[in-house]
């Protein structure tokens, strides 16, 4: 691009995304147009019980200390990339203290949870985990419905951490929330 900078996605591509049917949903990761089905229902049941247990505590206060912004399904404008994570979180402070009336996030959130499938594991797992660390992402967890697992990593300056792992109907307290008392049996297709 001629040496300038690119200060958000590209047009193009973008429109591509605004373009595509709705059971679709589109991102731009390194530069390439990335699609993908809505998700099937265990991804869907996952996505939507953490959602609301995080919610509850951190994003309205409720049994909880508050102080985040929790979105389920934030779309993210980091420099060039387009990423759609499941659920995004944001420490108030860092919003300067008020939600922003916009519709995708300039702002990289401090946590963000991918519930995984098996089409999309490899892309959660190598790119979005990458683009996540390279944008300044705290905390990224992968939930996989298929084996009833949750993965919690830490960034570090030269790559990820993983902190915790737990399976099936563990109860856990996972970093960057110690007061949640998740259970994971709540987030599995019975």
């Amino acid at each position: 691009m001629d040496g300038v900078a690119q200060s958000g996605p590209d047009p193009a591509l973008y429109r591509q995304i605004e373009d595509l049917p709705e059971h679709l949903t589109g991102e731009i990761l390194d530069g390439r147009l990335v699609t993908h089905p809505r998700p099937a229902w265990p991804h869907a049941i996952a996505a939507g019980a953490l959602h609301s247990q995080v919610q509850r505590a951190y994003h309205l206060g409720r049994g909880g200390p508050g102080g985040w912004v929790v979105v389920f399904e934030p779309e993210l404008h980091l420099e060039a990339d387009v990423l759609a994570p499941d659920i995004g979180g944001w420490r108030r402070e860092r919003l300067g203290g008020k939600v922003p009336k916009i519709a995708a996030a300039t702002i990289a959130p401090d946590w963000v949870c991918e519930v995984t499938s098996p089409s999309a594991g490899p892309r959660d797992r190598v790119v979005k985990s990458r683009l996540y660390h390279r944008h300044g992402v705290a905390y990224y967890w992968i939930i996989d419905p298929d084996t009833r697992t949750l993965e919690v990593f830490e960034r570090r300056p030269d790559g990820w951490l993983l902190a915790q792992t737990a399976s099936d109907d563990d109860t856990v307290s996972p970093a960057p929330f110690p007061e949640l008392a998740l259970s994971l049996a709540d987030l599995w297709l019975v």
